[in-house]
């Protein structure tokens, strides 16, 4: 965070203060010094002390991560050519967090085939993009429940037309509300993952065993739209750096809470919520969530 801070010689104290009828006057900051006496030694010195400002460490454009710590070599040389336009809207929380698994995402496709849109609502009156791509019967959107179809059970003819697949980026509550509260979310057909496949995306806890991050889920869908399983291995190759470099420089792995309460390792306090109090019993009963 930039550290901003001015010019402290600007500040001034009036000389003195409103004082009621029953009490002393207030003295200025020049008396406190003693009647006569130089301020020198007091706010005057302050002024001078040199002001230490916190600079950005540089960028790098293409990943997003510091130029230390950078990912592009682990990224594809050219973006992938892909026939399925992926639509991320992202809850506004997540540009905030640090080791964010959406920028790796972008950096691997060509921009007209990522495109991220932020907020907690959107609608065809603010959105007209994301609402014409909504309405396309050639969109998808990823979320899963009891009325989403297995996207690999779909017979999709993506010789006859590109599709779309609109994803929510956001923790699982985050994620819930967003599908929820937006009617845009519900006009597509609804689909979900079918994979087995537990997540590479160790250094962020996750609910449950099988709960994927938003690039995991990303390229499982572009290998089963392109009906390419590359695809997956060189969109995973970015995030599969990153959690190695952060587990060499101190980060713990996360295990899912699904694995800390089946094993008693969960010692958080429980919530005293019953609904969420039966949310963790469905955890660990392996229950759909």
């Amino acid at each position: 965070m930039d550290t901003q801070c001015g010019d402290l010689s600007a500040l001034s104290i009036s000389d003195k203060y409103p004082a009621t009828a029953s009490a002393e006057p207030v003295h200025s900051a020049d008396t406190l010094q003693g009647e006569g006496e130089d301020n020198e030694g007091g706010f005057g010195e302050l002024s001078e002390l040199p002001i230490e400002i916190n600079e950005r460490r540089p960028t790098c454009l293409r990943c997003g991560r510091p130029q230390k710590v950078c990912l592009c070599p682990f990224l594809p040389v050219r973006p992938l050519e892909v026939s399925t336009s992926l639509y991320i809207v992202q809850h506004p929380a997540e540009e905030s967090r640090v080791l964010r698994t959406v920028p790796l995402l972008a950096a691997c496709l060509p921009p007209d085939k990522c495109k991220v849109f932020v907020g907690r609502r959107f609608n065809e009156e603010r959105n007209p993009e994301l609402a014409a791509v909504c309405q396309d019967p050639r969109t998808l959107v990823l979320y899963p429940g009891s009325e989403a179809q297995n996207l690999e059970d779909l017979d999709l003819d993506l010789t006859a037309a590109a599709h779309n697949v609109v994803i929510i980026d956001g923790t699982w509550s985050q994620a819930k509300d967003m599908f929820h509260r937006n009617p845009l979310f519900r006009l597509p057909k609804q689909v979900q993952l079918n994979s087995t496949v537990s997540s590479q995306y160790v250094i962020r806890t996750q609910p449950t065993n099988m709960c994927l991050s938003t690039l995991e889920c990303a390229a499982v869908t572009l290998a089963i739209m392109e009906k390419n399983k590359a695809i997956e291995e060189v969109l995973l190759r970015p995030l599969q750096a990153l959690c190695s470099f952060q587990l060499q420089h101190g980060a713990q792995v996360h295990h899912s809470k699904e694995h800390l309460l089946r094993n008693g390792l969960y010692h958080k306090p429980l919530p005293k919520n019953k609904r969420k109090i039966k949310r963790m019993e469905r955890l660990v009963t392996n229950h759909n969530i």
